[in-house]
């Protein structure tokens, strides 16, 4: 049933809208009713997750759509290698529930807060040389459109609308259900261990091809990094012992960083100094475990992001670029920088279509002013054919986006056929995708 709204605040606090009214359908009958009521009185419609995007992607002063009541697993087909599931159904719980069935994911990202509709939407990704986003592991979804209808797309049914409806920013209509490639479980070995930056850009070629999964984690005003590599394995199982856990995923990596921050925050003049403590802190460890267990991990200190999808024959050079950038400037950054990689892959608005892609986010502590950061960084990585994600933060617009993927103006024609009258429009998707 519809409902006053009060204020909806994203994970971040950075986007704060009041919708005319929220809406949470218990089935497509219900969303369906809500999204013909909702273009009758001239109100526009945007579902939303559990808000861990940083940009105003799925903000809205009309409808508010929340996801609570469509969840859960539809049908696992072990057969066919796929688990269909309903779209605000949270990650963590998919993945507790395919591990049950002795299943997972191929791959994923470092969180696992979000729902999948709204982690597809946004193109989440992990990190892999072979296995890519969750958008490019999704073999089938279910779409209601402005005009009520639900469209199933495949590679089978309507081939071109599942191209870009796979990451389809909430612009087509609204995802209701999804079917995602899975294979039988498997046990990934973890080998974190501290890295010179300059040892990670010189290796870095090699770490990448050597590596299923390899990520970093550079700390700007010092040379210190924390490298990850992720790779199958064949056993036994050696999980993160319970203390060590504790200590270093909660006490270290989120309570001794969460002060650090506030100290950082409040005197900036800090922050060289607490960086390297900072580096530092985080000794090398090697486990093995199930693979939601080992690619994601508490993220419980609350920031700000924005991150870009370079060629990945760039990164080493953006990566020097962003350090002798900050070292000049002046600038005071108390989060480290993060560095992934992705094959390319065919989804129309995917940031890694059609070229191997490296991604670099760049994080500040929440509250902290990141305009001058993140405008520098976002020019620096815009002079390198840079593609921002698209649930963080950055200021591009459809001019800039047209010419960074080759399928824009496909994705836009779609949508001009799909919601002409603009109902799933909102102020972020005017300026990404224009009116």
């Amino acid at each position: 049933m519809p409902k006053n709204s009060g204020a909806w605040r994203n994970w971040a606090e950075n986007v704060v809208v009041r919708p005319a009214r929220e809406v949470t359908p218990a089935s497509v009958e219900e969303l369906r009713e809500a999204v013909a009521a909702a273009a009758a009185d001239g109100l526009r419609v945007k579902a939303v997750g559990t808000g861990h995007s940083f940009t105003a992607a799925a903000a809205t002063d009309g409808v508010l759509v929340r996801p609570e009541l469509l969840t859960g697993i539809r049908e696992i087909d072990p057969a066919a290698g796929t688990v269909t599931v309903l779209a605000g159904t949270p990650l963590k719980r998919l993945n507790r529930a395919l591990a049950r069935e002795g299943l997972s994911l191929a791959n994923m990202g470092d969180i696992e807060e979000q729902t999948v509709a709204g982690a597809v939407a946004t193109g989440t990704h992990g990190t892999g040389r072979e296995t890519a986003s969750l958008a490019a592991q999704v073999r089938a979804l279910e779409l209601l459109t402005a005009d009520g209808e639900l469209l199933r797309c495949s590679p089978e049914e309507n081939p071109e609308l599942f191209a870009a409806a796979r990451l389809g920013l909430g612009a087509l209509g609204i995802v209701t259900a999804l079917t995602f490639a899975v294979e039988p479980l498997f046990l990934l070995t973890a080998r974190e261990e501290p890295m010179s930056l300059e040892r990670v850009t010189a290796e870095f070629d090699q770490l990448h091809a050597e590596n299923e999964h390899f990520e970093f984690y550079w700390f700007p005003h010092t040379g210190n990094c924390n490298t990850k590599r992720n790779n199958r394995s064949a056993g036994p199982a050696a999980p993160v012992g319970r203390v060590r856990g504790l200590l270093e995923d909660e006490v270290l990596s989120n309570g001794a960083f969460q002060l650090v921050n506030s100290l950082g925050r409040a005197v900036p003049a800090t922050i060289p100094p607490l960086a390297r403590f900072s580096s530092t802190v985080l000794s090398a460890r090697t486990y093995t475990d199930i693979p939601h267990k080992v690619f994601t991990s508490p993220r419980r200190v609350r920031f700000i992001e924005m991150e870009y999808a370079l060629p990945r024959a760039a990164l080493v050079e953006v990566v020097r670029e962003l350090r002798a950038l900050i070292e000049r400037s002046g600038l005071r950054v108390s989060f480290p920088v993060e560095v992934r990689t992705a094959p390319a892959d065919e989804v129309w608005l995917s940031t890694a279509a059609g070229r191997e892609t490296a991604y670099l986010a760049v994080h500040l502590y929440r509250g902290t002013a990141h305009q001058a950061y993140f405008g520098a960084a976002e020019r620096l990585f815009t002079a390198h054919g840079g593609r921002p994600h698209w649930g963080k933060i950055h200021t591009r617009s459809a001019e800039y986006l047209a010419a960074a993927y080759p399928h824009f103006g496909d994705f836009r024609a779609l949508r001009d056929r799909l919601d002409p009258g603009r109902l799933f429009q909102n102020d972020y998707l005017r300026r990404v995708l224009g009116d």
